[in-house]
């Protein structure tokens, strides 16, 4: 089957090519196995940070705004979704919700900000953005500085399902993974998408026939806010802390690794590279320091061998769109 050619069936409805079908359906079929071979806490930190990384792919693969402070977002959604699960005692998809909506937020002021400034200078504005939220949850009281907030409860599902057990957690986790992946690839072939890949490739032109740029590009930084600060939450309630760590600049770096090492700008690529990043630092974490000597050759020899990510390399060499 061509890769350009319509899967067959239900999964047309979602826009997959033939290809796409089959590494959709691939991608579930691991989903559905990989528990009874893998830890499932540790493949839920793997979905927590492929929504992570899905939602800097958009702004950054789709958009052409690459972020070096999208963990901002990221551990604005987690403190958020810790605190009010810890203290309110709400459902966790409120807690998740929450979160989300906190950092969409934030993206909201701080995009306001950023999108003004092209290329450089833009990366540059999110970087400074990023350290400041850094600084903020160091110093604020409701953080607990280096402890963080610690013992946040999963609590039970629409207050009825509890989420104590893991493999109940993991399938909990896998319908959100699930539902922002089919929301972004329906997202990047609406009209939407269409005019955001305009304006990566030409503003210029695409001002010229009429669209607000300014406006596409804000809309696009708060929804990819929400998603990050979703799988921030997220992150937070699976392992019931949220530290500074989730807001480091080291965290904001380690996503621009995974969308860069699956491939900017496609829809599996960031999937791949958050399973490849957390799979090396879970498996060399006994080396200690080592590990990011590895993290380091690793990633300069992919950028040199697949300068388009594992998965853009694919597309390009296989003509497909994966």
């Amino acid at each position: 089957m061509a890769a350009s050619t319509r899967s067959p069936g239900g999964l047309q409805i979602l826009s997959f090519t033939g290809a796409q079908s089959i590494a959709f359906l691939i991608m579930v079929g691991l989903l559905v196995l990989s528990p009874t071979v893998v830890y499932p806490v540790f493949l839920m930190k793997i979905l927590c940070y492929a929504i992570f990384a899905c939602s800097l792919n958009l702004i950054a693969g789709y958009g052409g705004m690459m972020s070096f402070g999208h963990a901002a977002y990221f551990g604005i959604g987690a403190y958020t979704a810790a605190w009010c699960t810890k203290n309110w005692a709400i459902t966790p998809e409120i807690g998740i919700l929450l979160g989300g909506a906190t950092g969409a937020l934030a993206g909201l002021v701080f995009g306001w900000l950023a999108i003004r400034r092209p290329g450089m200078f833009f990366t540059m504005v999110t970087m400074a953005i990023g350290q400041a939220v850094y600084f903020i949850c160091v110093q604020a009281p409701f953080t607990n500085g280096e402890d963080g907030i610690q013992k946040v409860p999963r609590g039970q599902f629409l207050g009825l399902i509890s989420l104590t057990d893991n493999m109940t957690m993991y399938w909990l986790v896998v319908l959100l993974f699930l539902g922002v992946f089919l929301f972004l690839h329906r997202l990047t072939q609406s009209p939407l998408g269409h005019v955001l890949k305009s304006i990566r490739d030409n503003e210029p032109r695409a001002t010229s026939l009429g669209y607000k740029t300014q406006n596409f590009k804000l809309i696009t930084y708060v929804l990819a806010t929400f998603l990050a600060g979703v799988a921030g939450s997220t992150k937070a309630i699976v392992f019931g802390i949220a530290t500074l760590t989730d807001v480091g600049f080291n965290m904001s770096g380690e996503v621009v690794m995974m969308a860069l090492f699956g491939g900017m700008g496609t829809i599996f690529g960031p999937v791949v590279g958050a399973t490849l990043t957390a799979s090396l630092s879970y498996y060399l974490s006994p080396f200690g320091a080592w590990i990011y000597i590895v993290q380091g050759t690793v990633f300069a020899l992919c950028v040199l061998l697949f300068r388009r990510g594992i998965i853009g390399e694919i597309n390009m060499r296989w003509n497909t769109k994966l």
